[in-house]
């Protein structure tokens, strides 16, 4: 019962602090937005000077004549509401802000928990080989596939992929999510899973075909991550004290790499699964541009190129609110499995 209410205190503290970092991430986006250059009423006419007194009554339906106090106490009111508020940008004027992310939003969902799986399963067989075989030829070949993959740039790396893979080869398909219009029945919006839940399997095979290259391209680059990670702690843990009297008791290297080193390295990794969401978003908005998949991501670059403050401020609240809340369940878990986090 002690383990349970402490794991529950540790929970609702890391909960509690949670909310002013959210609280001051949406506040820095909030006036950063309002300090840059540029003006979001004359982006409408694109460059041209429209009449002062056409400029002053767009100023005054926005509430952009406010002061920048009053609009940021009337935009955290609405937040808390649940009101996004509406578009101001040339490309979505008008519409409701929430209702272009959420149709959005599975893409980017679908698309980012691929590149995990693909970043984690990678990154942790390569991270685990490369610690157990210290200072061999194989080690040193993961060692600079952990450094090289992490600094590629991930459009350099998508576009060569594009190359080889959909236009030499022909084997997968080049950009978007779907080909055709025969889309299947929307339930979640990601197509993956509708396509199961309608046990289509034609569907199923067409969404995952067009998921192969983006997530490949975004997983690959953050693999670098793990492998360089998991390799450090495997090291750790393999000449701990508990490893060492292990193989003094005669137990074979690869049961002392598996079942003591391995699952003691995956600790710190999964501690940090929290700050590779962050990344893993800012990679998907890369990711989205360059196989034209329309996610949040290239919403977001719509939205900049725009000055579409409100959709901007939107995306940033969904993107935080997924950040934060991954972090605290990751939080959760690391304390789960190593109780002396909670400390």
């Amino acid at each position: 019962m002690a383990r349970g209410r402490s794991l529950l205190a540790y929970a609702a503290t890391r909960g509690l602090l949670a909310i002013p970092m959210l609280l001051i991430l949406l506040t820095a986006v909030f006036f950063i937005l309002r300090v840059l250059p540029g003006d979001p009423v004359l982006a409408l006419w694109g460059g041209r000077e429209p009449p002062p007194e056409i400029v002053e009554a767009a100023r005054h339906e926005l509430g952009l004549d406010k002061p920048p106090w009053l609009q940021y106490l009337d935009y955290m009111s609405r937040v808390f509401r649940g009101d996004l508020g509406r578009s101001i940008g040339e490309f979505y004027r008008g519409k409701p802000v929430w209702g272009e992310i959420s149709s959005r939003l599975p893409a980017t969902v679908e698309l980012s928990v691929g590149s995990m799986l693909v970043a984690s399963s990678v990154g942790i067989v390569t991270g685990v080989v490369s610690g157990a075989r210290r200072d061999t030829r194989l080690d040193v070949v993961l060692r600079l596939y952990g450094t090289v993959i992490w600094v590629i740039p991930i459009f350099w790396l998508g576009v060569l992929f594009q190359i080889v893979f959909a236009i030499w080869l022909g084997w997968l398909p080049p950009h978007g999510r779907w080909q055709g219009t025969d889309f299947p029945h929307p339930v979640t919006g990601m197509y993956t899973i509708d396509s199961l839940l309608e046990r289509n399997p034609a569907h199923f095979w067409t969404a995952l075909r067009h998921l192969v290259l983006p997530c490949l391209t975004l997983g690959l680059v953050l693999s670098g991550f793990f492998t360089k990670t998991v390799r450090a702690n495997m090291l750790r843990t393999i000449t701990a004290d508990y490893a060492e009297a292990a193989h003094a008791r005669g137990v074979p290297g690869r049961k002392i790499v598996t079942r003591h080193a391995f699952r003691n390295a995956l600790v710190p990794v999964v501690t940090v699964l929290g700050l590779q969401f962050a990344i893993l978003f800012a990679g998907a908005v890369i990711t989205e541009k360059t196989f034209s998949i329309d996610g949040i991501g290239l919403l977001l670059l719509e939205s900049v190129v725009s000055k579409d403050m409100t959709m901007i401020q939107g995306i940033v609240v969904v993107y935080a609110t997924i950040i934060v809340g991954v972090s605290l369940v990751i939080d959760i878990l690391g304390a789960v499995v190593d109780p002396r986090i909670r400390l």
